[in-house]
């Protein structure tokens, strides 16, 4: 056959096609497919670290689903994921199923599949579906990601989890307003936030911060309320003393400043530092917590 082309060297009419990488999935990639059947997401926020954010959302999560609810919780504290511990699951390993690009699911992780989907399996304990980061890294393991880096692989965690049939998927936010929170507050299907903070002035300080980034015109997520913890100290032997150690009422001027529900105030008990420390969240049993988690959940379902 004529070189139409005029190619030097030998021709060929039907070359080999060059191999094609095969596709490697990215975040660009993931859509909200595993969050069709979620009813409602809401973050678990705080301005200021170290206000019990991760243990109001622990224990708020195993109250809703005391109460009847289907729930999941994602663990987005990147470089502090604390629920594998508050939960007694460290050490365990969410589970992966992988699906070729017909939406089958793989029996055999051994063959080679292209344009498949992988999928984790959120772990399960107290009626909830739990996802961290943690369960990824060592617990002494600093994760040194830079915000684009952890954007994205917090996006991955929630978006490529299996959470199946949920009324509410709890995202337990990192503490502050940077990259991660704008990230995720404007790339994920959001209905609203709760905050969480102590009395403390110096905490308050930062939760008007929290409240102007969900206020904010770009973003505009609805604010169910504030959680105030840590509100009074009762010691056991002075059942009806009540001791405002980080002040009094100081969510309550909170919220009434910018016109939002005070959704419970959770006193500073021994039983629930000692339940988060053990991986035994004292939302389990009655008491004073899950009174305050209960009145929380029953304004959100209103």
């Amino acid at each position: 056959m004529n070189n139409p082309y005029n190619i030097k060297g030998p021709y060929n009419p039907n070359p080999p096609k060059k191999k094609e990488e095969k596709k490697k999935r990215t975040i660009l990639d993931l859509d909200e497919k595993q969050l069709t059947n979620v009813d409602k997401i809401i973050a678990i926020a705080s301005g200021k670290g170290g206000v019990g954010k991760s243990t109001v959302a622990v224990n708020l999560a195993i109250t809703l689903a005391r109460m009847g609810y289907k729930v999941g919780l994602a663990d987005a504290d990147v470089y502090g994921p604390s629920v594998p511990k508050m939960t007694g699951t460290e050490g365990q390993m969410p589970g992966v199923e992988i699906y070729d690009a017909q939406g089958n699911l793989v029996e055999d992780y051994g063959q080679y599949v292209e344009d498949c989907t992988e999928i984790i399996l959120p772990i399960e304990k107290f009626g909830v579906k739990w996802m961290s980061i943690g369960y990824f890294a060592k617990p002494e393991q600093a994760l040194i990601w830079r915000g684009p880096m952890a954007c994205n692989a917090l996006k991955q965690m929630i978006l490529q989890v299996k959470w199946g049939e949920l009324d509410f998927l709890l995202v337990d936010l990192p503490p502050g307003t940077g990259d991660i929170h704008i990230s995720l507050v404007h790339d994920l299907p959001l209905d609203g936030a709760i905050i969480v903070s102590t009395p403390q002035a110096v905490a308050l300080s930062d939760v008007e911060k929290g409240v102007n980034l969900f206020r904010n015109e770009n973003i505009n997520k609805h604010i169910y309320g504030i959680i105030e913890n840590m509100s009074w100290f009762t010691p056991a032997e002075l059942p009806e003393n009540r001791y405002y150690i980080f002040g009094k009422d100081g969510c309550k001027t909170m919220a009434e400043k910018y016109n939002l529900p005070l959704l419970g105030q959770v006193p500073l008990v021994q039983s629930i530092r000692e339940g988060g420390d053990e991986g035994n969240p004292a939302a389990l049993h009655d008491g004073p917590l899950f009174d305050a988690m209960k009145a929380a959940a029953l304004q959100l379902l209103k």
